[in-house]
């Protein structure tokens, strides 16, 4: 049995198929895992690809402002790694665990300035309104973790 669903997304209808009732997000996402862990391979996959320019750059930026030398890594163990933090985190965090936050701002401050790199573009550019904004989003989460690390702490003390 198939049935639709419709949903108001920023002024467009937008038909999603859901092919009976036992259909759901859970699985769509076991078959996303199953597609990234297939793609990653022996050099990282396609993310390793679209990183590695973006980090070299990170990299020299991060030698000519600072001094500090940006240690050479393989980009495919800083794929799995924040693959690892993400999901880790994520999962942790759902549970209402504090590690997991901590987990999720490093890795927001591991990858947001290496691949939202708006700073590499000229203003003009369409890419710098679109990393910019992504980099902005990314903040706001940074920030909203702060808050929740915050939150866990001050009702941790107030308990004791």
């Amino acid at each position: 049995m198939t049935h639709q669903t419709h949903a108001k997304v920023m002024g467009h209808t937008k038909i999603k198929r859901v092919n009976g009732p036992n259909k759901n997000k859970t699985s769509h996402c076991r078959m996303s895992l199953v597609r990234r862990f297939n793609e990653f391979g022996v050099d990282g996959g396609p993310a390793a690809l679209s990183l590695r320019p973006k980090f070299d750059i990170f990299s020299k930026h991060m030698s000519t402002n600072t001094g500090l030398e940006v240690p050479e890594v393989e980009i495919k163990y800083l794929v799995a790694a924040a693959i690892a933090m993400k999901g880790i985190g994520g999962l942790l965090f759902i549970f209402g665990s504090t590690l997991g936050a901590y987990l999720l701002l490093l890795h927001q401050v591991i990858v947001t300035p290496i691949l939202y790199d708006f700073y590499n573009y000229d203003v003009d550019k369409r890419e710098f309104t679109q990393l910019f904004v992504k980099f902005t989003q990314n903040l706001a989460l940074f920030g909203a973790l702060l808050f929740f690390i915050g939150m866990k702490n001050s009702s941790a003390e107030a308990n004791t």
